[in-house]
């Protein structure tokens, strides 16, 4: 079904957690609409860096916090914002090494303590350990044993390679990647969900049919019928 904004080429910028997903949904749109969106999938941190340096982004994807600031900051639209995928943190080891038992936050510190290597990303995940490790006391005790990885290298790479004995990341980072066996997500007790949202880039402002033709977009993200998708990929907004 041809729009009225088939004619145009959006382009966007997003972390690494939701690239697989994006990838899938963004043929699925052109399809549907005969609109191309082009997402560049980056660290998180980088593309925000690059919107507010203000590179000529039509929409911004991103974790939910980095989205607000950008629109505090101005450089996504107020108002813009939508919610579109949540994202659990998953735990991983190398193939074939010793499953640790992870069925409860217990669990969870005694199999850090054990490991003799662990990384995790920078992204929100990253934070929310680094402020677990510490509630629980050991934030000093592992820092020695931390793997922090490259830019643009996930943290599934490291685990395959044998660099990190213990990984955390977004699963949907982690359940393509060979070489790795992914335990689940985290205990219920101190599991964590990213909401990763999407903007309208405020470079845009004045074109008001790229304006519709993003808002035309964020609705399909959210939609019911890519729900299936985003369940694919590792991730469910319910």
């Amino acid at each position: 079904m041809q729009t009225p904004h088939s004619s145009l080429m959006l382009r966007g910028i997003s972390s690494k957690a939701t690239q697989s997903l994006l990838a899938e949904l963004t043929a699925a749109y052109q399809q549907q609409t005969g609109v191309q969106v082009q997402i560049e999938s980056v660290g998180g941190v980088d593309a925000a860096k690059r919107v507010q340096a203000g590179e000529a982004f039509d929409v911004v994807l991103l974790a939910y916090d980095a989205i607000e600031r950008l629109i505090a900051s101005g450089h996504v639209q107020a108002g813009s914002r939508q919610d579109w995928v949540r994202s659990p943190v998953a735990v991983a080891v190398p193939a074939g090494a010793a499953r640790p038992e992870l069925h409860n936050e217990a669990a969870l510190k005694a199999a850090v303590l054990a490991s003799p290597t662990l990384s995790y990303s920078t992204g929100p995940s990253g934070v929310y350990l680094e402020q677990l490790f510490a509630r629980w006391g050991i934030a000093e005790h592992v820092k020695s044993r931390l793997v922090v990885p490259p830019p643009g290298t996930p943290v599934g790479a490291l685990v395959a390679k044998g660099q990190a004995a213990l990984g955390f990341q977004q699963l949907s980072e982690l359940i393509a990647l060979p070489g790795i066996d992914v335990l689940g997500t985290l205990p219920d007790d101190v599991a964590f969900i990213t909401t990763f949202s999407a903007g309208i880039a405020s470079v845009i402002g004045h074109d008001a049919q790229r304006v519709a033709a993003v808002q035309a977009f964020l609705q399909f993200l959210a939609s019911a019928g890519v729900q299936d998708a985003k369940r694919r990929q590792g991730m469910d907004w319910h």
